[in-house]
């Protein structure tokens, strides 16, 4: 256990950081989910912008690699333009 006052604060921190990252993470995997299923052009484009924003802020805040960002918004980016 932390002897310092700091190291506790460090505690209570990085459990509250560690739960927004898993919240925020999870929500962005639910979003991919909801674009995948869609077979509407309009309303996949439209999630995709959302989507990739998601990756983004989640790549910007090292939740995730910023490759992996990257990799997904060009998957769902070709996945986007094959629907007619």
């Amino acid at each position: 256990m932390a002897n310092h006052k700091s190291a506790l604060k460090r505690i209570r921190a990085n459990e509250a950081k560690r739960l927004r990252n898993r919240y925020q993470a999870k929500t962005t995997r639910t979003f991919i989910k909801r674009l995948k299923a869609s077979t509407d052009k309009v309303e996949a484009s439209e999630l995709y912008k959302k989507v990739s924003s998601m990756l983004d802020k989640l790549a910007k805040k090292n939740v995730i690699h910023k490759n992996n960002a990257n990799n997904k918004k060009s998957r769902l980016a070709k996945f986007v333009a094959t629907l007619g």
